[in-house]
């Protein structure tokens, strides 16, 4: 998970990596002085830096706001798939991420409560729906664009319903490139009695390095009808219970 980091950025602090990881600071000098004695990587005052000349690997993850406009009636069709799951007066938790966006401006005028760590789709809500609306505190990281903050003490909610997306799926689970969502995503399963899943049939092409989720631990996963049959056998496999969204382009 380190390297992975260290693939996207120049330097880390002890301080970051102890809250992403959720380790004691004496675990995370001791990754630190074995990645600087395997020549991974360079232990500096503070942190650990990435070699010099060492190439960043380009991120799997997009900017939401590139992410927003891609397979767009694929996560439309998820998101009023998932919204047929939704039981007026419950309290939901919706993740961040496009599909998740899609499928918080499809719900957002419902009598529910939504509690969101998403800046974005937050910001929609406020502005367009009429649902409650409890925005997640915390530091602002600008991508993914969620509210969070890893010190954090325990949340005093129970939910009906955790709705979350994913950067990639496979037989390991929900996978993510960023720890710091692998943090917040089982922050989030804690609280909720349901976990939905909502990805497109692209993210099972996509491997990230970190598992955010296990499989065993998904209520239902829907995706749309751009499913493989190859990874429809594999969530039978590892029985997941899924919903086949339609696009329309799929329906036509």
């Amino acid at each position: 998970m380190i390297i992975s980091l260290l693939d996207e950025r120049p330097f880390i602090s002890v301080k970051e990596l102890q809250l992403m990881l959720s380790v004691s600071p004496a675990t995370v000098r001791r990754d630190i002085d074995k990645l600087d004695e395997a020549g991974l990587a360079r232990k500096v005052h503070g942190g650990l830096a990435a070699l010099e000349g060492t190439p960043r690997r380009k991120a799997v993850s997009l900017p939401f706001i590139e992410n927003r406009d891609i397979a767009v009636e694929a996560k439309r069709a998820i998101a009023r798939e998932a919204g047929l799951l939704v039981r007026d007066g419950s309290l939901i938790i919706v993740h961040g991420g496009s599909t998740c966006f899609q499928f918080g401006t499809h719900i957002a005028n419902r009598n529910i409560r939504v509690f969101t760590n998403s800046m974005p789709l937050a910001g929609y809500l406020s502005e367009h729906g009429t649902c409650q609306l409890t925005v997640g505190g915390g530091d602002l990281h600008r991508e993914p664009g969620i509210l969070y903050d890893p010190a954090r003490g325990g949340y005093e909610f129970y939910a009906s319903q955790f709705f979350v997306g994913a950067l990639g799926v496979s037989s390991d689970g929900l996978l993510e490139s960023h720890p710091l969502l692998v943090r917040f995503i089982n922050d989030m399963c804690g609280l909720s009695n349901e976990i939905i899943v909502l990805v497109d049939s692209r993210k099972f092409s996509e491997r990230p390095p970190n598992v955010a989720l296990p499989l065993a631990r998904v209520t239902r996963l829907i995706t749309d009808d751009g499913l493989s049959d190859r990874d429809a056998a594999m969530l039978e496999e590892e029985g997941v219970t899924f919903t086949v969204a339609q696009t329309r382009t799929g329906a036509a």
